[in-house]
């Protein structure tokens, strides 16, 4: 039977977007082979109706797949994509979801006729409201670029970057943004709990607030700027805070500051 793609790993990254493909109707269970030497992880796997080994030997030896991807953590990279060496005259396509891991490492494991395609995700693809952004080299098919966009579209938006270099920029900000608003939103708690609020409450509004006007900044036709200026009625209560949050660009300078330090970080891991 025909591999249209074989996933490496099924931890919850590589479930999430296999379960949104499936859903999606992007791809069918039978054209799918999945790797996991987790039993319990590959019977998940199973339970979607996807064919499932512990071992990357067990894929059929007249199996050539259309794309191979790559989904586990950083520290296996190595080890995990040198089976699927076999795979690398060209006839199959890489994807790597694994930050921090560049293209050149897996031209390196996989030999330079591999058309690879390195891909950095955010957590909220696991609810189909993810930021993915794709970097090609330049053996990758056009065919397979919009295989590929299409299947991760599946996790939300996707978007495509021609300098890998990047990705360090692209890590710190949507990689590890959602780290940064969900401390928004416990800072937000915090105030409001030290305003009065029930804690409960306080959680409920925090959290929906910042749901509801992320939600807005991305259907208004408006810039978040222009938003902001909408709800903000001069010398009221949103001035009063403003003027402590964006008083010297202080809000600004400080999130500069951390984007800075993860994109730094990034370079580091990456080395």
């Amino acid at each position: 039977m025909t591999i249209r793609l074989v996933l490496a790993g099924c931890g919850n990254m590589g479930y999430a977007m296999l379960s949104g493909w499936l859903k999606s109707a992007r791809l069918e269970p039978q054209a799918v082979f999945v790797v996991e030497p987790n039993a319990e992880l590959r019977q998940r796997a199973e339970h979607l109706g996807c064919r499932a080994a512990a071992d990357a030997a067990a894929i059929p030896a007249d199996a050539v797949p259309d794309l191979v991807v790559i989904a586990v953590k950083p520290q296996v990279i190595r080890e995990v994509t040198a089976q699927y060496k076999r795979f690398g005259d060209g006839r199959t396509s890489f994807l790597s979801v694994a930050a921090g891991t560049p293209v050149a490492t897996f031209e390196e494991i996989l030999g330079e006729l591999a058309p690879v395609i390195r891909c950095m995700p955010n957590t909220p693809a696991a609810i189909a409201k993810g930021m993915m952004v794709v970097f090609s080299n330049p053996l990758v098919s056009d065919d397979i670029r919009r295989f590929v966009l299409e299947l991760l579209s599946a996790s939300g938006v996707v978007t495509t970057i021609d300098d890998e270099g990047l990705m360090d920029a692209v890590t710190a900000v949507s990689g590890s943004g959602p780290a940064y608003v969900f401390h928004f939103i416990e800072a937000l708690t915090v105030a409001a709990e030290k305003a009065g609020l029930p804690a409960e409450t306080a959680k409920l509004l925090a959290m929906q607030t910042v749901f509801g006007a992320a939600s807005l900044a991305a259907e208004a036709d408006e810039e978040p700027g222009v938003l902001r200026q909408q709800v903000t009625s001069p010398n009221g209560t949103t001035a009063a805070a403003l003027a402590v949050l964006m008083g010297g660009d202080r809000l600004t300078k400080l999130v500069t500051e951390a984007v800075e330090a993860a994109r730094l970080r990034s370079i580091e891991l990456g080395k």
